[in-house]
Parts: C-alpha cells; structure tokens; sequence
C-alpha cells in the first residue's frame, strides 16, 4: 500500500492597512488512497466568503498585540511614526513585538501633538502671494531756515575787509528704508494638498467600502506627493493595496498611494509637493488607477474635502 501523502496546513497571514489583520487557511488537500478501488468524490463546495477584517481598537490609548500584527502595521492603523511608538513603548528592534503584548498608540502625557489647522485651500500652481505691510508714514523731518550771516560793520579806509567763513553744509535728513514684503504666513500643522495624478475620480470615498478615492489612468502614469513630508512606508506588505507608499505629512495627516507599477522613493526620503514617486499601475487591481487616501489622526476622510477643486 502507498504511503499516504499529507500536505500541511499553510496559513497566509496579511496586514489590512485600514482594519486590522485577517487570517486566510488554505484547505488541506483530500487524500487519495490508491490501493482501493476508485469511488467518485463529491464536489468541493464553494467557498465561504471571507470575514470582515477586525478594526483595531485602543483603550485609554493602549493597544493589544494580535497575531500577524507587525510595529509597522500598528503604527500606519492609528497614524502614527513607527519610531514613535518605539520610543514610548522602550522598543530598540521593532521586528519584535509579541502577541498580547500592551502598546502605547498615543502620545504620553506632557507629549501632546499639534492641533487640527484649518486646510488652506491653494491653486493647483501652489504659488504663495506676497503682500507688503501696512506702515504708517513717517513725518517728514522739520526743514531749518539757514542761519543769516554775521553783519559786518562797515570798513575803515586802510582797514582789510575779513573774509566771511563759510557754514558747514547742513547733512541730509536720514532716510529711513522701506520694509521688505512678508510672504503670507501658513499656520503650522496646515498642508497645502494637490492631487496626486491627473486622471478622473473612478471610485469615491465610502466609510464602509472604500477608504480613499481611486483615479483613473495608463500604466506608467505619473504619480507625485500631495503635500510636503516624510515617506514612512515603501513597499507592498498590506494586502489589498499592492505597491504601496505612505506619507506623513504632520502630526495629524498621512496619505496613501496604492496599486502603483513601481515606487520611485524610499522609506525615511523626504519628499516635495509635487515631486513625483511612483508610476500609476494596477497592482492588486483589476484596472490601471490610484488608490489615494487621506488620514487625519489615523481615521479616513475623503480626500475631496481636501483637494483644491478642478
């Protein structure tokens, strides 16, 4: 009789970017014993649809570890800098976390971030206007009748006539320079967004189907930061976004560009408005599009509400 062939169990374990993490078991293969007669074999059944990924949820600012969960993921669930939770949770190798381990996922006391800023809406040029203050006039300075020359009395016959000495010339008012323009003043924590591609909006914003927009286009189009800040996540380990990259703009914003062809930029590389940092693709997709996210605190809004209009 032939040995019976087992096929282990193989478990695929992903991080959700937004909700948490899901579990996926591959169905074990049946096993076919050869030294009986054949019998038929029913037909698998179709599979049951997968469940909702969990949310992850804080208490008191207090997170616990589950499986698949990574620092990283943590950290881009609840909007904030892995390195961050690092060092409020005295953590030197972030590959290490365990299950059930309590994290902190918001500030401690005495480390508060930075308030809301209201948008501040910009044309798509990104130019700033400069306005000159307004000053009040200086008085003009009094203007001094020169002094008349000294009476000479009259000349003697013989006498030598003296020569008058000339008044030193009076000095020039001083004249007080005019201030330079100011350039318009943005409040900090504000970001001054642009839309990240050119095509049109294909999907919108839902809370409970989509988190972001998704916008059309060719393979290879152009895709750049919708706002100054720092890369902190380049790759394609959350399932559901492919080639992903993550942007924090402030305390309070981050953005997300999913599904690109290639990635143009690294995690920890600085980046401009504008600047461009990845190609448009259809990784995890079905069609050529951007998936593009704006988060404020870790929560999803729509993007719309922050991009200038067109």
């Amino acid at each position: 009789m032939h040995p019976r062939r087992l096929i282990p169990l193989v478990m695929l374990v992903s991080v959700a970017f937004a909700a948490g993490c899901t579990i996926r078991a591959v169905r074990e293969a049946p096993v076919v014993d050869k030294s009986r007669p054949a019998t038929a074999v029913a037909a698998p059944s179709a599979a049951a649809p997968l469940a909702p990924p969990v949310a992850r949820e804080a208490t008191n600012g207090t997170y616990v570890v589950r499986q698949g969960d990574t620092l990283y993921s943590i950290a881009v669930a609840f909007g904030q800098d892995w390195r961050d939770l690092a060092r409020w949770n005295g953590i030197d190798d972030p590959a290490r976390v365990r299950v059930g381990q309590e994290l902190r996922v918001a500030p401690p006391a005495g480390e508060t971030q930075g308030a809301v800023a209201a948008v501040v809406p910009v044309a798509p040029s990104g130019s700033v206007e400069a306005r000159p203050l307004e000053t009040t006039p200086l008085p003009a300075p009094p203007v001094t009748a020169p002094a008349a020359p000294p009476q000479l009395p009259p000349s003697q016959p013989g006498t030598p006539v003296p020569t008058p000495t000339p008044a030193p010339p009076t000095p020039p008012a001083p004249t007080v320079p005019a201030e330079p323009p100011r350039a318009v003043v943005v409040p900090e924590g504000a970001v001054q967004w642009q839309w990240p591609t050119l095509g049109k909006v294909v999907e919108p914003f839902s809370e409970t189907r989509n988190k972001g927009i998704d916008i059309g286009g060719v393979e290879g189009d152009p895709v750049v930061a919708a706002g100054d800040g720092e890369v902190v996540y380049s790759g394609n380990g959350l399932r559901g976004y492919g080639n992903l990259i993550i942007i924090k703009h402030s305390d309070d914003f981050i953005s997300a560009y999913g599904h690109n062809r290639s990635i143009l930029v690294k995690q920890g590389q600085g980046v401009k408005r504008g600047q461009r940092i990845a190609e448009l693709g259809r990784s995890d997709a079905t069609q050529a599009k951007l998936h593009f996210e704006i988060r404020q605190r870790g929560k999803p809004v729509d993007p719309l509400k922050f991009l200038p209009p067109r």
